[in-house]
């Protein structure tokens, strides 16, 4: 059934694009089939039996995909199922055509409702808490879905970080009831609840923050008001059905294995309590009428938690009657206010006058709705409220003042059902400050925007006295709480006694208050000193404030104090837990070298390092930090590691291409030698050799701490036992293959990131080039001469106009779009391939070049022997990369070094040839080069699936072909194959956007062209 709602929701907005608004009378199939399931399955789980299954996710966590249907979900599921088919099918009518964005609100919501099925059958703590932020995301996308209103960003916004915040702290709360109980699965930890104890506690206190921060309990409850903002349709699906029930669902869940630990019965009942009072008192003071109803499903959902929480027998079996009970009249009642909106384009009750005379149907939904709210018999809510009433009555002295807060916040709810009904559809005299709003004479109210709210509150009506029908199921879920020598059952009348007469009293309470509903509101506006919506906005903009003090007085954009500030940290934190741990190993035991060539290639790098801090000129202290690098290979070497070494060369190699790319733009020399360069150039370096000191005591430190085996010889024995011979690259695609794949991904999102920069839309002011007087008579061009101050193109000469270029319009390739797809546009401007005969009236043929776009450069920038020696070489590096990926199972090598390898004969081909000879030897897009390659890892890894039984599970093909003998293939070799294409993808979007886009760049300020390809030469 998830999935059901998952593909549906993919399918939405096609559908919508299709059908329009009829989209939702299809998309209501996925909900509507979870509500026939349940149905199909009520005798089964109301006569004790449980549907569940279970998938392993991650088992050595204990974490699986359980889900599992009692009594308690069968019930959320009806709830979430029926009412969001019938939401679905209202929103067939209530959006009209052409509604902007209703593709994504239609995905939004079905997803939605299946994340809210996933919830409430998850059996699961880890899997409930990932539906949980799911029905989160959903809801906030939701609520903001009209984001050109500033309200609606702000209420989504809203309810996000607090219900966001909630989930957190829930899941903390969540690990500790796990790590106390031995595991996550809810009904394993129900049937054996671990003991009392500060871990439990402290626990329960963190899962129920979550909790009654999403079902809007106070001091969480300003949220909910605030996402009225949303279309009416969420409304009533997400704030009165669903979302907001998760909360009190959850209570529900837990209650019966930790309802007597000390923390929980005070904080439900208390909270509880004072949200029913406070709602309902806010409740009539609204003039709005969804904002009533929103301050009236707050007063509900404390009601709610009160019942739930409780922790007996009989409060149990009312929450779960009063759950239903809220879903059939506060649904049809949202619902009947989006037709009246729809009709008369206003929701404010004191403008609004004679509409249930003119929606004599309409009136007769809200009526029946509004009752069975205000607990009036024969409706189902009258059946709850006194379920509720007996409870509390049985529950002793110990609980009088719940009961007594239960009747104040029934006479509340009295009071506001009379107002909303008074307000809806009521006809009102004398002069109101505005002008009343009536329906216009014949309208009717759409059959999809009656139907829906009508089945809701003849729903309410008829288990009203049908009542016996649900108490099989319900009370299936309260015999899980311990019962007194008679318990409740559910039934419409149970003749006259005290449940009855307080009942009666809150009726006659709620009708006076609302009599005086105007001196009421008149002293709540008096004592509303403070409002919690007010309270979030302020506090958050305090900490946007405080957010920007803070980043102003750190962020200065300076890369060496980032560095320095890093070094410092580690510095500082690190040396003094040395000091005051002293894990200092035997001094006799330190060895200083192996071998006699190990120190001297150390002292050699350590030479050079010297020499790289005194050069004086940039490109030369490149070059000596290259080669620094490759004696850290060279070391490598003679360790005895070649897989290592290769890679290293092969990284610095590229790095130092890089840098000789960025130093271009560079001035050649760093800044003279002044007092004050002098001084933080002495900083870093002190700070450089005391980082590195430290790195290399905590790598001795490590080392020498070791008291295990290690590893290498059972790592042997592991791959020699697949026939591979190369415990490296094994290692890393198949032991750590989940390693892989996330460095991958994380090497392919920085290398995107970085270079998108380069293509940064930039705007400036240039000068227009203005023509001397005179020169258009002689056909010539005209005579131009250079424009004063630094960076002025030529080919200019000064005049009174100037307009805003885009930098990046001038050229191909530039801002929002690809290297790789400049880099093809370059290639359409090449001259003719070498040997090719002219076109026909060409007074000269092509000249024969060793390279493609050799010809384009300048005379005074070309080398013939880098042209002759670029041409030789390419293609046999082409074919070592590609020896070093296929053969790294028994040879050095692997998927990284093998595109590195790669890298590095494109980046011969620029260096030789320029940014039009990189686009002919790569006529491709880098982006689509990092998109295949992370399509074959993770493809590769799902195979696993196939191959092994798990994610990246390893697998091989053995067999004969004729002429060529045995054959053997592996999946890993795949898997590196993806890393190969990844990392070329990674080089190649370095050299288009740090070589050819500076490239085209320098050219644009010199005023000089590739002189091949029409640009021409000057």
């Amino acid at each position: 059934m998830i999935v059901v709602h998952v593909v549906a929701a993919c399918c939405a907005a096609p559908l919508v694009r299709w059908l329009g608004p009829r989209a939702f009378l299809l998309l209501a199939a996925a909900p509507a089939a979870a509500a026939g399931w349940a149905a199909a399955h009520y005798d089964q789980v109301a006569d004790g039996g449980a549907l569940s299954e279970h998938t392993p996710w991650i088992p050595a966590l204990g974490v699986d995909l359980a889900l599992r249907c009692d009594a308690l979900a069968l019930v959320m599921v009806l709830i979430a199922g029926g009412i969001g088919a019938l939401v679905m099918l209202y929103c067939a009518a209530y959006f009209a055509p052409g509604t902007p964005q209703l593709g994504a609100f239609a995905g939004a919501l079905t997803a939605f409702a299946g994340a809210m099925l996933g919830l409430v059958l998850a059996d699961d703590l880890i899997v409930l808490y990932v539906l949980w932020e799911l029905t989160t995301v959903f809801s906030f996308l939701l609520i903001g879905h009209s984001s050109q209103y500033r309200t609606n960003r702000r209420a989504a916004l809203q309810a996000l970080l607090v219900t966001t915040l909630g989930g957190l702290v829930m899941l903390v709360g969540f690990l500790m009831l796990g790590h106390a109980a031995h595991t996550y699965r809810i009904s394993r930890m129900l049937a054996d609840p671990p003991g009392g104890g500060a871990l439990v506690a402290g626990g329960l206190v963190l899962v129920l923050v979550g909790a009654l921060s999403k079902s809007a309990v106070w001091p969480f409850s300003f949220w909910l008001p605030g996402a009225m903002a949303a279309a009416t349709p969420v409304s009533a699906y997400l704030h009165a059905a669903a979302m907001v029930k998760a909360g009190v669902y959850l209570i529900a869940r837990l209650a019966p294995g930790f309802a007597d630990v000390p923390p929980w019965r005070p904080m439900v009942l208390v909270l509880g309590s004072a949200t029913m009072l406070l709602g309902g008192w806010r409740a009539l003071r609204e003039t709005d009428l969804k904002l009533l109803l929103a301050f009236g499903t707050v007063s509900q959902l404390g009601f709610l938690t009160v019942l739930v929480g409780d922790g007996t027998r009989d409060a149990a079996l009312a929450g779960a009657d009063v759950i239903l009970a809220h879903a059939l009249f506060k649904a049809p009642l949202f619902l009947t206010v989006g037709a009246i909106d729809h009709l008369t384009g206003t929701r404010d009750l004191t403008r609004l006058s004679g509409v249930g005379r003119s929606l004599p149907a309409l009136a007769a939904v809200a009526v029946l709705a509004g009752l069975s709210m205000a607990g009036l018999p024969p409706l189902l809510g009258f059946v709850g409220k006194e379920a509720a009433v007996s409870a509390l009555l049985a529950a002793g002295p110990g609980e009088a003042w719940a009961l007594t807060a239960v009747i104040l916040g029934s006479a509340l709810t009295t009071a506001y059902t009379l107002r909303f009904l008074w307000g809806a559809f009521a006809r009102k005299g004398g002069a109101p400050p505005l002008a009343p709003v009536t329906v216009a004479p014949g309208a009717r109210v759409a059959p999809l925007l009656l139907g829906p709210p009508l089945l809701c509150a003849l729903a309410g009506l008829l288990l009203g006295p049908g009542s016996q029908w649900l108490d099989p199921l319900l009370a299936r879920y309260a015999d899980a709480f311990p019962s007194g020598a008679a318990p409740y059952h559910l039934a419409l009348w149970h003749g006259w006694g005290p449940p009855l007469g307080l009942s009666a009293v809150s009726w006659v309470l709620g009708a006076a208050l609302f009599l005086a509903g105007r001196p009421l509101a008149a002293l709540g506006g008096r004592l509303s000193q403070v409002d919690g919506d007010q309270v979030f906005a302020r506090s958050l903009w305090a900490l946007e404030r405080l957010s920007l003090q803070v980043t102003g007085a750190v962020q200065r954009g300076s890369l060496p104090v980032y560095l320095g500030t890093a070094l410092v940290v580690l510095f500082g934190f690190q040396t003094a837990r040395l000091i005051a741990g002293a894990p200092w190993p035997d001094p006799g035991a330190l060895q200083w070298y192996d071998s006699v060539p190990q120190l001297v290639v150390a002292v050699g790098v350590a030479g050079v390092a010297v020499l790289c801090v005194l050069a004086r000129q940039r490109m030369k202290a490149a070059v000596l930090a290259g080669v620094t690098g490759y004696g850290a290979g060279l070391l490598y070497v003679l360790h005895g590691a070649p897989d290592l070494a290769l890679t290293q060369f092969a990284v610095e190699t590229v790095s130092l291409t890089v840098f000789v790319l960025v130093l271009r733009r560079l001035p050649a020399r760093f800044p003279d030698g002044s007092r004050k360069w002098r001084t933080r150039r002495g900083v870093q370096l002190v700070l450089s050799v005391a980082a590195g000191g430290l790195l290399a005591a905590l790598l001795h430190l490590c080392l020498a701490a070791r008291t295990g085996p290690p590893s290498g010889p059972g790592l042997f024995s592991a791959t020699a036992h697949e026939g591979v011979r190369n415990v490296v690259a094994t290692t890393l695609v198949d032991l750590r293959a989940w390693d892989t794949m996330g460095e991958s991904a994380v090497l392919a999102a920085a290398a995107v990131g970085v270079t998108s920069l380069v293509y940064l839309r930039r705007r400036v002011r240039v000068p227009v080039a203005q023509p001397v007087p005179g020169t258009e008579e002689t056909g010539g061009p005209p005579p131009t001469a250079p424009v004063a101050g630094p960076g002025a193109p030529t080919g200019a000469v000064p005049g009174s106009a100037s307009i805003a270029l885009d930098r990046s319009a001038e050229a191909p390739g530039t801002s929002g779009e690809s290297g790789a797809r400049a880099g093809r546009r370059d290639a359409w401007k090449l001259p003719a391939r070498p040997g090719a005969r002219p076109h026909r009236g060409s007074p000269v043929a092509p000249r024969r070049t060793w390279l493609a776009a050799s010809s384009t450069l300048a005379p005074e920038g070309r080398s013939v022997m880098f042209e002759v020696m670029a041409r030789l070489v390419f293609h046999p590096i082409v074919v070592l990369s590609l020896y070093l990926l296929f053969s790294a199972e028994n040879q050095p090598g692997g998927g990284f070094t093998a595109g590195l390898v790669a890298g590095l004969a494109l980046a011969v081909r620029y260096l030789a040839g320029g940014r039009l000879e990189l686009a002919a030897a790569a006529p491709v897009d880098a982006g689509f080069l990092l998109g295949l390659g992370l399509l074959i890892i993770t493809g590769t890894g799902l195979a696993g699936l196939w191959l092994g039984g798990s994610v990246l599970a390893s697998g091989k093909v053995t067999g004969d072909f004729w002429l060529v003998g045995p054959f053997h293939a592996a999946s890993p070799v795949l898997f590196d194959t993806g890393v190969y294409v990844l990392v070329l993808g990674v080089v190649l979007d370095v050299l288009r956007s740090l070589g050819s886009e500076i490239d085209r760049r320098l050219e644009r300020e010199r005023g000089t062209g590739p002189a091949g390809g029409g640009e021409g030469r000057r």
